[in-house]
């Protein structure tokens, strides 16, 4: 069907709208005939925000701070990757110790407890009920209710990430932390040593979570195939091609697991991603540019980083990598809802990795400044956010003025797959059948697999497509009219 355009006669659509327990506003379109079949379907995003053109007119030096307000869930990412891109633009190429450290506990903590956020609170729920069980218990309410332990861990996982990230920044959320060169503040003995008084349950409970995804994904056989398609993926991998979180180069397999480029420098991905706009969402569809835009689409985040690394450098978590990757025989895994099981065993990799920094002496250092260098007109900074790869790209005048900025955020790279997965479902469990609530769970179970952060990925790049009806008391649709991406006006 045409975007815009009136269904064909005896065709009907079903909407969910809008797609819960997700962060950010969207919605699910079905077009189905008068058997029930699923002539099509598509994952909208009808939330605009644009902090691209937001960004342009401020200092650099506020980028950061800005940027975070992008998300409530995941700002320690925005503004990590941002610090990254301003450190270019002052000059500095190396941070010292104790500032590189503390970032990267920072981003720990930022990954723990979103991660612990979305298993714990978001997904659970479906696992533990079943994807169409009674939708008034399938809540966090219900599962405090009927698996209050392991609500429980969630919950207090989660705040151990949010007390780290309010250790360093002052706040849980929207702190502060990073400037040009470095960290503006210590942190503090005691601080640190509260931490390190709980982390001992912390991994206990990391290790739980993961050891309770093994168990739903191995005795579920069903789950493996859901939503299940091969594709390429895209991260960072270390030198040595470990798990990188924080900094590292990028690495793109296709779906057999050969590699594509590997240690690719990320502040050279224009050369290797394009991004495509498409008028019926406000989200961009990025695509490797070697593979173009039918082959070139990619998945980002726990999924495709478990899949990409060759090991992971923390014990606990390398151990749960080779059991998970016993499911894929030999290649990449390829299951949606593998993420949830990489999402925990990096949740378990974090702690760990929290416990190695806290004991570093380095953790509560106070040289935390870089003299900045000769200014740039140009700074991109990449990190491994929750939820994939996120890109932050700015570049300035002489006075320090940002005059572009782009940024790729990790759900817009998982666009193309998030509806991919969508039509999947639609196609396999509604198809010919009664629509029901419960099956309809189905498809927000397909997309909730993703993680996906859709305030943070509506962004426009260049023309922004639009759609505008004008609809009379009496609900009858008077005109249409449609702006595409293009520039171009139709009915």
């Amino acid at each position: 069907m045409t975007p815009g355009k009136s269904p064909e006669p005896g065709t009907r659509r079903v909407v969910i709208d809008p797609v819960t327990r997700v962060e950010g506003h969207g919605k699910i379109t079905l077009l189905l005939d008068q058997d029930n079949y699923v002539q099509e379907a598509r994952l909208h995003i009808v939330e605009f925000r644009g902090f691209e053109k937001f960004i342009q007119g401020r200092p650099y030096w506020d980028v950061p701070f800005f940027v975070q307000r992008l998300c409530g869930i995941c700002p320690v990412s925005h503004q990590l990757a941002a610090a990254k891109a301003v450190d270019q633009i002052a000059g500095v190429d190396q941070l010292t110790p104790a500032a590189e450290k503390l970032r990267r506990l920072l981003h720990f903590g930022q990954v723990l407890q979103s991660h612990a956020l979305h298993f714990f609170h978001l997904t659970a729920p479906d696992f533990l009920f079943g994807f169409g069980s009674d939708p008034m218990q399938r809540n966090i309410a219900g599962v405090l209710e009927k698996h209050p332990e392991i609500a429980m861990q969630g919950i207090k996982l989660r705040k151990f990430g949010q007390q780290i990230i309010e250790a360093i920044t002052g706040k849980r959320v929207h702190g502060t932390g990073t400037i040009p060169g470095g960290m503006n503040k210590p942190l503090a003995q005691d601080r640190r040593d509260a931490l390190l008084a709980g982390i001992t349950d912390i991994l206990q409970w990391s290790e739980q979570a993961v050891r309770l995804n093994a168990q739903i994904h191995t005795t579920h056989a069903e789950h493996a195939g859901f939503a299940t398609m091969p594709t390429n993926y895209l991260s960072m991998t270390g030198g040595n091609g470990e798990l990188e979180l924080y900094h590292g180069g990028l690495r793109a397999r296709y779906p057999d697991g050969a590699i594509i480029f590997d240690q690719f420098d990320y502040c050279g991905y224009q050369q290797i991603l394009r991004e495509e706009v498409r008028p019926w969402s406000y989200m961009k569809f990025p695509y490797l540019l070697q593979l173009g835009q039918t082959q070139g689409w990619y998945r980002v985040g726990p999924l495709a980083r478990v899949n990409n690394c060759d090991r992971i450098a923390t014990p606990r978590a390398e151990a749960a990598r080779r059991h998970f990757k016993v499911m894929g025989q030999g290649g990449p895994v390829h299951a949606t809802l593998g993420y949830h099981w990489a999402r925990m065993i990096e949740a378990l990799h974090c702690a760990e990795s929290i416990e190695i920094l806290l004991h570093d002496p380095d953790i509560t250092g106070t040289d935390l400044i870089v003299g900045k260098g000769a200014r740039r007109h140009e700074g991109i900074g990449v990190i491994e956010a929750p939820r994939g790869t996120l890109f932050h790209h700015y570049q300035v005048n002489d006075e320090g003025i940002v005059t572009r900025a782009n940024l790729i955020v990790s759900t817009t790279s998982n666009n193309q797959a998030m509806n991919e997965s969508v039509r999947i479902v639609a196609n396999r469990y509604l198809d010919g059948r009664e629509i029901t609530e419960g099956l309809l769970n189905h498809l927000e179970v397909a997309v909730r697999a993703y993680d996906p952060c859709l305030s943070c990925a509506t962004h426009a790049l260049g023309k922004m497509p639009l759609q505008v009806e004008l609809i009379d008391a009496q609900g009858t649709l008077v005109h249409r009219l449609i702006k595409n991406s293009d520039g171009q006006f139709g009915c």
